[in-house]
C-alpha cells in the first residue's frame, strides 16, 4: 500500500468495514473499523493492515474501533493468540485502540489489552489522547 493511500476493505455484501491509512507525518498505519464485525471480517481487516505496517516500515498502529456495533468475542481468541505474534513479526511494537466505553465492542477491547502480549497495546476513548500517546514511539528516530 502506497504512502497516503487510504485502502477500504469491504465485507461480501459490498460494505465497507475498514478503512486503512498510511500517515507518513505521524509515521503510523490508521485503522477505522466499521460496523458489525463477522470472524472472517475481523481477519481479513487485522491481516490488511499488518501488511500495511510491514510495507511502510513502522511500528506504530492507531486503531479506532468507535464505530463497531456489537462484540467482537468470537475473533478475540484468534487476534490474541494467532494475529498478534504475526503482528509483532509485521513490525508492530505500539498499539492504540480507540474505544467507545459504552459499547460491546468494548468489553471485548478490554480482554484484549488484558491478554495481547506480543506488543504493547493502551486504549483510550478519543482520537486525540491515543495519538499523543503514539507519538512518543512512532516519531522517535532510531
Amino acid at each position: 500500500m502506497e504512502a497516503g493511500m487510504r485502502k477500504e476493505v469491504k465485507n461480501a455484501f459490498g460494505k465497507v468495514f475498514i478503512t486503512i491509512s498510511v500517515d507518513n507525518v505521524n509515521r503510523w498505519v490508521h485503522t477505522n473499523w466499521i460496523g458489525y464485525l463477522t470472524e472472517d471480517s475481523v481477519k481479513a481487516g487485522a491481516l490488511a493492515y499488518t501488511q500495511a505496517v510491514k510495507e511502510a516500515g513502522f511500528s506504530c498502529v492507531l486503531n479506532d474501533t468507535r464505530q463497531v456495533v456489537g462484540s467482537w468475542n468470537h475473533s478475540l481468541e484468534w487476534v490474541v493468540n494467532e494475529w498478534g505474534p504475526q503482528a509483532a513479526r509485521a513490525g508492530v511494537r505500539h498499539f492504540a485502540m480507540i474505544t467507545n466505553p459504552a459499547s460491546f465492542a468494548d468489553s471485548t477491547a478490554s480482554s484484549f489489552f488484558a491478554h495481547l502480549k506480543a506488543f504493547e497495546v493502551k486504549g483510550f476513548d478519543n482520537i486525540g489522547d491515543a495519538s499523543v500517546w503514539l507519538r512518543q514511539f512512532s516519531l522517535v528516530t532510531k
